[in-house]
């Protein structure tokens, strides 16, 4: 049984990529932060998928699965089983990538990986300018090496998005011994003398329970499994009790470790309608974009918008790449929220593996009620004084031809050579770029929420499949390692009951 809050996802606005910007409450739940100190107090947009397939439904596609340093780290530290060489084979199990198997990819399984059908040239452009300043040109991030720049893989097939649920729930919906419940709300997990036995949820406004034989799985994300978990009785005690819930399992890294990557975006407006844009021209490129993915598959609608990118090092010290570059054929603003009709094109940074750690914790005991989400962002110096590095790598691409080319005019100029103002900039624009994980981390301490086959401690029963076992965040996009999760999930359970 699959109980998901949401619809099913199975409409034109999931499977066509270029509507991934014209979501809706159906598909997307919208939370934001608290007020964030560090980002002169502002509120944090916090969108996460609704339905079926969960954020994989709405994001941007990209497939990414980190660097190998990220896994030998978890192994090192306090995850046995996690390393690299260990996780690569369920990668490759649940990958078909268009391009076949090899040492490092899938080819055969659910979860389809393409090359994209039809890159925006601006997109071509920004790998040639990253090219032109050496750095190196990679047309696999998830292979032998992550660093460099190029196009990015997309979890589509022909031209069509490819979720989580087009991969695991949609080619078995018919199984016998697989039942799917859409729209309905669960409240808490059910207990018996320790163990899961069952979960109570709400269905057309009515109160109903469900018994598990064996095991209940939570795959609620960053966000939604600690709120499960607090609702049912495991958390901080004091937060617990604060909020009238009977404390069954004393376990205050329940919504902790909360991690995430924190994104400058830097928008430039041109003249070229090849960009996306608002003009005349730009809403005739769009309907014809639309007419294309109807008739082949191909065309502007096939965007995942974050088509190019790269990997670098700025600190030469670093086990790994340490920031992230997305590049987006649109002029994007407040994550798309603010309208931008000028044609343009913008940078993105991120940085890989953040040093500030913040908390999810209950707003209401109302399962229905948005969850109180605190990255804290950039809450540790040393996130902005490598941020502030990565934002002027960036802007030398965006200064290097054929970039040039575009005559860009930045929408928030700065003198990068005042890291001061570069520093008040930061504050005022960044915000998350949608990978929130954490909050239920797995690890051999008795501080950790579940061990590393995923049982939650404490208790019997209860498994977790979702980003929130992370220890640490991964060196790139997350939807690729939640699948991976996934995947792990399914065999220790398997192991553990047969």
């Amino acid at each position: 049984m699959l109980l998901e809050a949401g619809g099913k996802n199975t409409g034109y606005r999931t499977r066509i990529p270029g509507f991934v910007a014209f979501q809706t409450p159906k598909t997307n739940w919208g939370f934001e932060t608290v007020p964030q100190p560090g980002l002169n107090g502002r509120r944090g947009y916090q969108p996460r998928g609704k339905g079926l397939g969960g954020s994989s439904a709405v994001n941007g596609m990209v497939y990414i699965r980190g660097n190998r340093w990220d896994y030998d780290n978890w192994a090192a530290s306090g995850c046995p089983g996690w390393s690299y060489d260990e996780v690569l084979p369920y990668f490759k199990r649940s990958e078909a990538n268009v391009h076949g198997a090899n040492e490092f990819r899938g080819g055969d399984g659910p979860l389809c990986v393409s090359d994209q059908v039809s890159p925006n040239p601006g997109s071509l452009d920004f790998v040639e300018a990253g090219a032109s300043l050496q750095i190196p040109r990679n047309d696999d991030f998830n292979g032998a090496r992550q660093e460099g720049i190029g196009l990015f893989q997309v979890t589509q097939k022909n031209g069509e998005r490819w979720s989580a649920s087009r991969a695991y729930i949609e080619p078995h919906k018919d199984r016998p011994n697989l039942q799917v419940m859409t729209n309905v709300v669960a409240e808490r997990v059910l207990f018996d003398e320790g163990r899961a036995w069952g979960v109570a949820y709400t269905q057309d406004g009515e109160a109903r329970e469900i018994r598990a034989r064996r095991a209940v799985v939570l795959a609620g994300g960053a966000f939604g499994t600690p709120q499960l978990l607090m609702l049912s009785g495991i958390g901080a005690a004091a937060h617990l009790r604060t909020m009238g819930i009977a404390v069954r399992v004393d376990r205050p890294e329940v919504g902790g470790n909360l991690q995430d990557h924190l994104d400058y975006s830097a928008a430039f407006e041109c003249d070229d309608t090849r960009f996306i844009g608002q003009s005349l021209t730009g809403l005739i490129n769009s309907a014809i974009g639309v007419i294309d993915w109807f008739r082949k598959r191909s065309g502007a609608m096939t965007t995942n918008y974050a088509e190019a990118g790269g990997f670098l090092k700025i600190d030469p010290e670093a086990p790994a790449p340490d920031v992230q570059l997305h590049f987006f054929p649109v002029a994007l603003e407040d994550h798309g929220r603010t309208v931008v009709k000028a044609h343009g094109y913008s940078g993105h940074v991120c940085v890989l593996r953040p040093e500030s750690k913040g908390t999810v914790r209950l707003a209401s005991i109302d399962p229905r009620a948005a969850p109180l989400i605190d990255p804290q962002f950039l809450s540790d110096p040393r996130d902005m004084a490598l941020l502030k590095k990565g934002v002027k790598a960036m802007y030398r691409i965006m200064e290097t031809p054929p970039m040039t080319n575009y005559k860009g005019r930045d929408r928030n100029p700065i003198d990068l050579n005042d890291d001061d103002a570069l520093d008040r900039l930061i504050r005022a624009r960044a915000d998350t770029i949608y990978h929130p994980v954490g909050t239920a981390r797995m690890g051999s301490d008795d501080g950790a929420v579940c061990d590393p086959q995923l049982r939650v401690r404490g208790v019997t029963g209860l498994y977790i499949a979702d980003a929130s076992i992370m220890p640490k965040l991964v060196s790139g996009n997350t939807n690729a390692p939640s699948i991976m999760i996934g995947e792990r999930c399914a065999d220790f359970i398997l192991a553990d009951l047969g």
